[in-house]
């Protein structure tokens, strides 16, 4: 494989720097594997090599990244034929995500003393962003007169429009007047983006200190905000664009895990003497 050849053509589709470092890594594995056995690019080959991933205890998630690597090395770069092949994908898990209470996230941020990391994951929940989407901020794609921000460049290359929440602005503003950032909202520390493990370490302090047992990560702030806006009456649709969805099916999976509808049910053991 020339992989100097596979950079270049990532680069030019625009494919995101961890895109690229894990197609690469996937490939040279799958290289390493090809040169090894000494054999041919076929899909009895590919088969071969992903059921030796599955043997090796590699999740669904890496399974389907070694698949993607793969299939881009053969339809971008050899530029075969989708129907020269065939690769099987595991079948996907369906996991719901987890999700705090809004009593849970208020706890949470009142743990959190740091104005900026109180900033951050405040606009993160808020905004129902990704963490790199929120690191990704500068100080231009917030618009206070319309109480917007702008998103560009999210996942899949989408720009998009979120709704600002007034008391964030506020905290925003105290944050700006210490902090007087640079360029990006969170600056680090040479003017670049904030780092993105030091707000998952904030994040699950916090977490601790509020006596929470569930496992949250920044994303658990994005899934909470949105299953909310869905308890508050918001329309799906609504949600679906705030959150940068190419399609509704994906929101939809906060229809599963909103309780509004479930507290509403009662047992018949209700009606029962026990």
């Amino acid at each position: 494989m020339n992989f100097t050849e596979i950079k270049q053509k990532l680069r030019y589709k625009r494919y995101s720097p961890n895109t690229i470092s894990t197609y690469i890594s996937c490939l040279e594995q799958f290289n390493r594997f090809i040169e090894r056995e000494k054999l041919q690019i076929n899909e009895p080959v590919i088969y071969q090599y992903l059921m030796g991933l599955v043997a090796k205890g590699y999740s669904r998630s890496s399974q389907n990244q070694h698949i993607n690597a793969i299939k881009f090395y053969l339809e971008k770069v050899l530029r075969q034929k989708q129907k020269s092949y065939y690769i099987e994908r595991p079948l996907k898990k369906k996991m719901l995500p987890t999700v705090l209470s809004e009593q849970e996230i208020q706890l949470i941020f009142s743990n959190i003393k740091n104005l900026k990391h109180k900033a951050i994951l405040s606009l993160i929940y808020s905004c129902g962003l990704r963490i790199g989407e929120a690191l990704n901020l500068t100080i231009n794609d917030l618009d206070s007169d319309r109480m917007l921000i702008s998103i560009r460049s999210g996942k899949g290359e989408k720009d998009r429009m979120v709704p600002m929440a007034s008391n964030v602005l506020k905290l925003l503003r105290v944050y700006y007047k210490e902090y007087k950032p640079v360029n990006y909202l969170f600056n680090g520390n040479d003017n670049s983006p904030y780092s993105a493990t030091s707000v998952r370490n904030v994040l699950k302090r916090a977490v601790y200190k509020s006596y929470i047992k569930k496992n949250v990560t920044p994303h658990t702030l994005r899934h909470s905000y949105a299953t909310h806006l869905l308890e508050k009456g918001t329309d799906l649709r609504f949600i679906q664009v705030i959150l940068g969805h190419s399609s509704v099916k994906t929101t939809e999976i906060y229809t599963h895990v909103s309780t509004k509808n479930l507290r509403a049910i009662k047992s018949p053991i209700e009606e029962m003497q026990l």
